[in-house]
């Protein structure tokens, strides 16, 4: 069982940045590759980005490809998401997850786990 609650979420102009992180409880989190999914009004949720167990692989939505990027430091149970250049459409509730199977999916079922969120507003 994973516990992940988010924090760093909150309002910043277009072309800012924020850096979100997602504390996790629970022994076996270095283990799980973990994802980051956003969910704008009236949108369904979508894949934003994906890290290996270490850190050693890492995957992005073609949106945010080269703006955000997904890290983790296992000792201190925490993965984060370094945003840069935002737009006025990264405007969403931002979900961390948790996939015990390692892999780097893109599909919310994918996941097992899921944070409360954290609201991000970027405006223009």
């Amino acid at each position: 069982q994973v516990q992940l609650v988010e924090s760093g979420g909150g309002l910043v102009q277009a072309g800012g940045s924020l850096r979100l992180s997602c504390a996790a409880s629970g022994r076996t989190f270095s283990s799980y590759a973990m994802g980051w999914f956003r969910q704008a009004p009236g949108k369904e949720r979508e894949f934003v980005a994906a890290i290996s167990w270490n850190g050693g692989r890492t995957y992005y939505a073609d949106s945010v490809k080269g703006r955000f990027t997904i890290s983790r430091d296992n000792a201190l149970n925490t993965v984060y998401l370094q945003m840069n250049s935002l737009k006025p459409e990264d405007t969403a509730v931002y979900y961390c997850a948790a996939n015990p199977s390692n892999y780097l999916g893109s599909l919310f079922y994918e996941y097992d786990y899921w944070g409360q969120g954290t609201q991000v507003t970027v405006s223009s």
